[in-house]
């Protein structure tokens, strides 16, 4: 089985910072690319960021500038910072990751975390 376990989110002031951390765990031969979405009340799940093996990110046009993804292949766990946050940034953020449990896995299969509440308010 495998697992992914974030952590890190809670309740912070607009204009305040937070860091997300996500690791994977369990039966894992290779990770392929992780991220960040987020779904907000009545709303569908959206890309926040994402992050190849090798390094190379993308962003959704709203978060380029304030949020920056990041990845320790060593330790299969992803983190993304947040700052200069908005109370539109709030939401439950999901990690997700393109995993090969196996070596002779042809193709890499897409898990998702549990979640995480992020929400920005005075």
């Amino acid at each position: 089985q495998v697992q992914l376990v974030e952590s890190g989110g809670g309740l912070v002031q607009p204009g305040g910072s937070l860091r997300l951390s996500c690791a994977a765990s369990g039966s894992i031969f290779s990770i392929n690319a992780m991220g960040w979405y987020r779904q907000a009340p009545g709303k569908q799940r959206v890309l926040v960021a994402r992050i190849t093996s090798g390094g190379t990110t993308n962003y959704a046009d709203a978060m380029k500038g304030r949020f920056t993804i990041s990845r320790d292949n060593a330790k299969n766990t992803v983190y993304l910072q947040m700052n200069s946050l908005k109370p539109e940034d709030t939401a439950v953020y999901y990690c997700s990751a393109e995993i090969k449990r196996f070596r002779d896995d042809y193709v890499y299969t897409g898990y998702w975390g549990q979640g995480t509440q992020v929400t920005v308010s005075s």
